[in-house]
C-alpha cells in the first residue's frame, strides 16, 4: 500500500509553515546599533565626559568593546543588547557632562554679575 499525497499534506504544509517562520525569525547582524553606539561615545567625549563623567563614559566603552566582542563571536542578541546599554550609558556621560559645563559656565557669569555689582556700588 502507497501513501497518498494527502496522508503527507499536513507534514508538508508544518514543514513549509516552519521554515517560513525561521527565515523570518531571523534578524540581520546589529551594526546599526553598533555604529550608533559607537557615534554616542564619540559625542560624549567630544563633551569632555572623560573629564566631567568619566565613569559613565567608561562604562559606555566597555559596553561598546564588549557589543563588538559578542558581535564578532556570532552572539547577536546579546550584542543588541549591549549595544543599547553602551549607547545609553554614552548618552548619560553626554548629558552630565553638557551639565557640568552649563553649571560651571552659569558659576562664571554669577560671579562677573557679582563683580559688576561691587564695583557699580563703589563707584556711587
Amino acid at each position: 500500500m502507497y501513501a497518498s499525497f494527502a496522508q503527507f499534506r499536513y507534514l508538508l504544509v508544518g514543514a513549509v509553515l516552519a521554515c517560513a517562520l525561521a527565515a523570518c525569525a531571523t534578524l540581520p547582524p546589529p551594526t546599526a546599533e553598533l555604529n550608533a553606539a559607537e557615534q554616542a561615545v564619540v559625542r560624549a567625549t567630544g563633551a569632555d565626559a572623560d573629564q566631567y563623567a568619566s565613569a559613565e563614559v567608561e562604562l559606555a566603552r566597555d559596553g561598546l568593546a564588549r557589543a563588538q566582542a559578542a558581535m564578532a563571536d556570532g552572539r547577536h542578541d546579546d550584542a543588541r543588547r549591549l549595544a543599547a546599554a553602551a549607547h545609553a550609558d554614552a548618552d548619560l556621560a553626554h548629558a552630565l557632562s553638557r551639565q557640568a559645563l552649563a553649571e560651571a559656565e552659569l558659576a562664571q557669569r554669577e560671579a562677573e554679575v557679582e563683580q559688576l555689582q561691587r564695583r557699580l556700588g563703589g563707584a556711587r
